[in-house]
């Protein structure tokens, strides 16, 4: 057995191709049911977020494993794989279990110590428990990697005031604009991201905000939770009309196809009217073709690096505290990992023991006769048990917690000699 994640971020594929390979939760199911369904997967779970797309396996043959996923990746974003190959990242076991470690606590994102990502790993675990993607190996692992997320917050300094997507898209928007207390801007969506752009607004100044969503119910809630600013709700019905009377727009949508174009704009825009455009979704909410038009500048989460950039220095030191706790984590997933070897052993000398206290006690009973009472079977069945619990207890406590390689192989070795075990092998 081996873990590996393939997949593809910020940093290997533009948001056109991101886009493409990006997962909703309502297709997590049946894509993790798919993943598991091919002959050489027997864990899968699946962090889809507007950055990255990450497939992580437990495979028994690991190239054989990284292969049913690439066809699985091509499958379902329809690129042939020899374009998709060029933007994919493999990495194996000790390089798996890092990865997702520094992804948890915020060091591989866009934004260095991003906190949003915690979150979504551990979405990721709870869907691949509940989809039966996710069991021993991978459980222990999103448990150790969700851990090593929290640490970093509470040990380092890194989320100190670290800018997320939102607050990233609403630098970038204040660097363009120039003046936000002067800008009518308005939100398509009513998530979080959205919650996150409407309280960064607001700090930068921004007093006149509209929130459009599919949902009014929802629209009034995150509304709510800014009491002391006039913010306007309305069904997302209206949004060329209120597009139109606006400066900015930033779009944070589930929407898998684009819900603004130049054709839409072209009829609703004077030709003077300046108008900005931040769409911070993948998929996006926003056309490409939008930038033909010579009054619309639009932006995409790719276009937020320039800003991310000037923050990343000033925690570059604090990212290096942080790698030395997840040096720690890491360390303590590979002593269970190792562990693991012992398991077969273990199982089989157990169930050898089992098998020889049913035949004496069956021998025992035997003798003493029929009008021996059950509450007596009882009694001494539940002896029996102890006897052969606490003989197994010290002699496996001392194998799983020796962590020198050989040492252990050795002690294994000797067990299997000794009591003539036929061991299968659960996980190598």
């Amino acid at each position: 057995m081996n873990i590996a994640v393939v997949g593809l971020s910020h940093k290997t594929a533009p948001v056109e191709v991101r886009e493409k390979l990006s997962i909703p939760e309502p297709l997590t199911e049946s894509a993790i049911a798919q993943l598991v369904s091919y002959p050489h997967i027997t864990e899968a779970a699946i962090l889809s977020t507007c950055n990255r797309l990450e497939i992580y396996i437990v495979a028994h043959e690991t190239e054989q494993g990284i292969r049913e996923v690439t066809h699985f990746l091509a499958e379902y974003s329809k690129l042939p794989i020899s374009s998709l190959r060029q933007h994919l990242f493999m990495l194996l076991h000790q390089d798996a279990v890092m990865h997702l470690m520094r992804v948890s606590a915020g060091l591989d994102s866009l934004v260095l110590g991003e906190g949003q990502i915690l979150s979504q790993v551990k979405n990721t675990h709870k869907l691949g428990q509940q989809y039966n993607g996710i069991k021993t190996i991978l459980n222990k692992l999103f448990k150790q990697a969700i851990t090593a997320g929290k640490r970093v917050r509470t040990e380092t300094s890194i989320g100190t005031g670290a800018v997320s997507i939102s607050s990233a898209a609403v630098e970038l928007a204040q660097m363009k604009a120039q003046n936000l207390a002067a800008c009518r801007v308005t939100i398509l969506g009513a998530g979080k991201m959205s919650r996150l752009l409407v309280q960064h607004l607001i700090s930068k100044g921004a007093a006149r905000i509209r929130i459009l969503n599919r949902s009014m119910g929802r629209a009034e809630e995150l509304a709510r939770q800014f009491p002391e600013n006039s913010i306007q709700i309305h069904p997302l019905s209206e949004i060329m009309s209120v597009i139109s009377e606006s400066d900015l727009v930033f779009t944070s949508t589930s929407a898998t196809e684009p819900i603004i174009d130049r054709a839409k704009l072209e009829i609703i825009l004077e030709p003077t009217k300046p108008l900005m455009l931040f769409d911070i979704s993948v998929p996006r909410n926003v056309h490409s073709d939008v930038n033909e038009l010579s009054n619309v500048q639009a932006f995409n989460v790719d276009d937020l690096k320039a800003v991310v950039a000037q923050n990343h220095e000033s925690r570059r030191k604090m990212a290096q505290e942080a790698q030395a706790l997840l040096e720690e984590e890491v360390s303590s997933f590979d002593i269970w990992w190792r562990s693991l070897e012992t398991v077969s052993t273990i199982s089989c000398l157990r169930n050898k023991m089992e098998t020889i206290r049913e035949q004496e006690l069956e021998k025992a009973l035997s003798r003493l006769g029929s009008e021996f009472g059950d509450k007596h079977q009882e009694v001494i069945e539940a002896l029996t048990k102890g006897i052969v619990n606490k003989i197994l207890h010290e002699p496996m406590v001392q194998l799983r917690s020796q962590q020198d390689l050989e040492t252990r192989r050795s002690c294994m070795e000797t067990l299997q000699t000794l009591f003539n075990l036929d061991v299968e092998e659960q996980y190598s």
